[in-house]
């Protein structure tokens, strides 16, 4: 599929997720009544549907840097797991096109007993790189984390920025075709910012797509080209990413 004549990386037709939530009981005694109650009356478990996105479609060309805003709740967080094949929609499709890294909950995947070097290893395996193409980049990813005199040291050391920092420098070193980006450029001091800004920007001179989900207004406007507004579970606004933030802005002020 195509957008104004470019190839699209990724791509939503009709996407809704729901989450069933099942009523738990508040005390030991209650659970009991209740379970009693449903096997002699024939009750079912109490079960209640969230719903975090509905009926969203879009398409991203290669190469765009797209930005999603939103306020808390509405499905943006939703959004990009689905991207990143965490979950699956309820109904719709998703095709996202190329390698991806993903930039979320940057410490998840770290294992506590083992060193910063393990953990480069274990974790860029598992975003797709082979452990000889790791050899040839470890050095730059040590580097760029800036914590190189610790990587011998197991990770359960490490603090919570050097845990975020090793997780940004290891997808920043993948080579994506699709990046997707999680409240994390705020990751570290002003220096450690920067150099992510910096790393992004060359992302976007290399041709890769970005999808950027953030709090920080600021951030938005230095990297995007467009901007979704998710609201009320559904992309309220679409387009060049100025005239989207300045609605979202203008709004949320009036909301105040």
């Amino acid at each position: 599929m195509e957008r104004n004549g470019q190839p699209l990386a990724i791509e939503l037709e009709n996407v809704t997720k729901e989450f069933i939530i099942i009523k738990r009981e508040q005390s030991v005694k209650s659970a009991i009544v209740s379970n009693l109650r449903r096997l002699l009356m024939w009750q079912p478990v109490t079960k209640e549907r969230l719903r975090a996105l509905e009926d969203v479609s879009f398409g991203i060309p290669r190469g765009q840097t797209v930005g999603v805003v939103g306020g808390n709740g509405q499905g943006k967080s939703t959004l990009l797991s689905l991207l990143a094949r965490i979950y699956r929609p309820t109904s719709g499709t998703i095709t996202v096109r190329g390698r991806i890294a993903s930039l979320l909950e940057l410490e998840a995947g770290f294992q506590p007993e083992f060193t910063g070097y393990e953990n480069i290893y274990l974790n860029g395996v598992i975003m797709g790189l082979t452990h000889s193409e790791l050899d040839t980049r470890i050095d730059d990813i040590a580097a760029f984390a800036g914590i190189k005199d610790q990587l011998s040291q197991q990770v359960k050391h490490y603090s919570s920025g050097m845990k975020a920092r090793l997780g940004f420098a290891i997808a920043a070193h993948v080579e994506p075709d699709v990046l997707l980006v999680d409240e994390v450029l705020a990751v570290g001091d002003a220096e450690f910012q920067e150099r992510c800004f910096q790393k992004i920007e060359e992302f976007k001179r290399d041709g890769v797509t970005i999808f950027v989900v953030s709090h920080d207004i600021h951030a938005l406007r230095r990297v995007c080209d467009r901007v979704l507004w998710i609201e009320s579970h559904q992309i309220k606004m679409d387009g060049e990413a100025k005239s989207v933030l300045d609605a979202y802005e203008a709004n949320s002020a009036v909301s105040v």
